[in-house]
């Protein structure tokens, strides 16, 4: 029997994934769980974020690169699901944070990423956009090396959310530095990520203008990565958008005829 065609936002139907209240509650629940038990909530996060991948590309024998791979968490669900995925992280001492040897991973920039025009199914990145300081540099090389009809996916936490400020926030509403000085004057060292060096503001509408004005890609889907799909709209909401995203997805088609792996 054949497939179901894909749905106007690009996804396909058949796929399990299924952005209920019931999931939104339960990822959101795991922050709390991030510093504590980091294994689960990362996994967790992997697991899910390979599911809502799904809805967009087939996976089985797909070659993937995961961009910021931090400790393999991703690139191990990825391979699970069925892939031939690489990670590429910059730093040597994230890919060996957990202790956890994780094959087909190397360093190497997100801004020039060590791969051939056109030479991956799937570009892939989670929450690393932020933490560069040339974000649409790095938009741009995902692009670059994803194959005509590949796709990329690309998710960050937006500066303007209730976790923009990550570990400290919601003090970085009162700005970057100071929710920085704060969060060191209260724990005795600096925050990991520390505004201006390793996070930066991105805006949910600056994405979408970066998309949006790509001519080598369409834009299959721009929503909320933790709602529930009656709550996707907010993104076209200005202003709305930048607090109650709380981390965008982008997912894009590459423009040129799909090939192997194409939906």
């Amino acid at each position: 029997m054949a497939a179901a065609p894909p749905r106007r936002d690009g996804a396909r139907p058949e796929h399990g994934h299924r952005a209920t209240l019931a999931r939104s509650v339960r990822l959101l629940s795991a922050f709390r769980r991030e510093q504590s038990e980091p294994e689960y909530f990362y996994d967790l996060m992997a697991r899910d974020t390979v599911a809502q991948l799904g809805r967009y590309a087939d996976l089985a024998g797909a070659t993937v690169v995961d961009v910021g791979t931090g400790s393999g968490f991703f690139t191990r669900a990825l391979t699970a699901a069925g892939a031939r995925c690489t990670g590429i992280d910059h730093d040597l001492s994230e890919l060996t944070a957990h202790g956890v040897d994780v094959p087909n991973t190397l360093v190497g920039s997100a801004l020039a990423l060590p791969f051939r025009t056109g030479s991956v199914d799937v570009c892939f990145s989670s929450n690393v956009l932020e933490h560069v300081p040339e974000p649409w540099r790095m938009a741009d090389e995902m692009v670059r090396v994803t194959r005509p009809g590949g796709t990329v996916f690309l998710s960050f936490t937006n500066w303007l959310s209730p976790w923009g400020g990550h570990e400290t926030s919601p003090w970085h509403y009162l700005g970057g530095d100071r929710a920085a000085r704060r969060y060191e004057r209260r724990n005795g060292f600096p925050p990991k990520n520390r505004f201006g060096l390793g996070l930066h503001p991105v805006s949910v509408s600056s994405a979408l203008r970066w998309a949006r004005g790509n001519d080598r890609v369409t834009v299959l889907n721009a929503l909320p990565r933790y709602h529930p799909r009656w709550a996707e709209a907010v993104v076209r909401v200005p202003g709305l958008r930048e607090v109650a995203t709380w981390n965008l997805v982008l997912v894009l088609r590459k423009h040129g005829a799909p090939g192997r792996h194409g939906p």
